[in-house]
């Protein structure tokens, strides 16, 4: 089970800023952007329905050239609900009666269907009036397509790509094109494995996909090619990884083996019957260091290479 509220959680609290600036630019112009301040997680409890409610993410900032506080709340649906408008009118209620402060409502919706789009309001009127009319901001990601983000330097861009709308065909394209974003961003280590992770978990290739994804690896400038391939090597070592962790090495190791096989045969034509055992037989630390080894290689040759020094050692 994927953990899509944390994914976003963790997203959005490492680049809030990003986030705004890349759907709400409107808020940059009138916020002081070093004020920011995460709140403590708020719990609302829903008397009629009997459920309570941690409120995602909280973020108060002061306004531009004045010592006034605003509070942004963002919560994200991975599905959606019937009445969520209702509800988050009752957030909103509850987290003004707490702060008495000005607050700027998000919501993300990152399902795959239905596309219809989703309420933006809730209100409350009457056949001669309207005594409340309830709005609040919405971020729709299957209403959005990736190819508008393609070109916009922001890591949230990066991310969320992953979850836009998009054709089947379409996906080891929008994979890689996320990737290249990522590796022009100037991020540090832990914040390209954050971004690259999310697009992993969201843009998970099967086999065909998988090899396209590797065609067109292979059509890329090296440089750009080779860094690429650097997180991709990463998720290869983190699932080795996770899959010793949850004392499932074997099959790990053959897929591990399976994809160093993939790489190796986009880059240098089909691996010999010989070779391919040979890579099978290699231990899961042996095939983590031939994923990293497989960067620097300029022939076939050096392949064999490096099978002839591992098997002495």
């Amino acid at each position: 089970m994927i953990d899509h509220d944390g994914l976003f959680k963790k997203l959005l609290k490492n680049f809030f800023p990003e986030f705004i600036e890349l759907f709400f630019p409107d808020i940059s112009n009138y916020w002081q952007r070093d004020s920011l301040q995460f709140l403590p997680q708020e719990i609302i409890t829903d008397i009629i329905d009997g459920e309570k409610k941690i409120v995602d993410i909280l973020v108060q900032a002061l306004f531009q050239n004045q010592e006034k506080s605003f509070i942004i709340h963002v919560e994200h649906q991975s599905y959606t609900k019937n009445n969520f408008n209702q509800r988050n009118f009752l957030y909103y209620t509850h987290l003004y009666k707490e702060y008495r402060l000005p607050i700027y409502p998000i919501v993300i919706y990152s399902h795959d269907a239905p596309l219809t789009q989703e309420a933006s309001s809730f209100k409350i009127d009457f056949p001669d009036w309207a005594p409340l009319k309830f709005e609040y901001r919405v971020v729709q990601l299957n209403q959005l397509d990736w190819q508008d983000f393609v070109n916009i330097r922001n890591p949230v861009a990066c991310a969320l790509m992953s979850k836009m709308r998009m054709g089947a065909e379409e996906r080891p394209t929008v994979k890689l094109l996320s990737l290249q974003l990522l590796t022009s961003l100037g991020l540090n280590p832990a914040q390209v494995e954050l971004i690259s992770g999310f697009i992993g978990t969201y843009l998970k290739l099967n086999e065909t996909e998988e090899a396209e994804f590797q065609r067109l690896i292979a059509t890329i400038e090296p440089r750009k090619q080779e860094q690429v391939m650097e997180i991709v090597t990463d998720w290869m070592e983190r699932g080795i990884e996770q899959g010793m962790q949850q004392g499932m090495e074997t099959g790990m190791q053959r897929e591990a083996a399976l994809f160093v096989q993939r790489l190796l045969n986009r880059r240098f034509g089909n691996l010999s019957t010989q070779q391919q055992e040979r890579i099978q037989g290699l231990t899961t630390q042996q095939l983590e260091d031939l994923g990293e080894a497989l960067l620097d290689f300029s022939s076939i040759a050096d392949l064999n290479t490096w099978l002839s020094e591992s098997s002495k050692s």
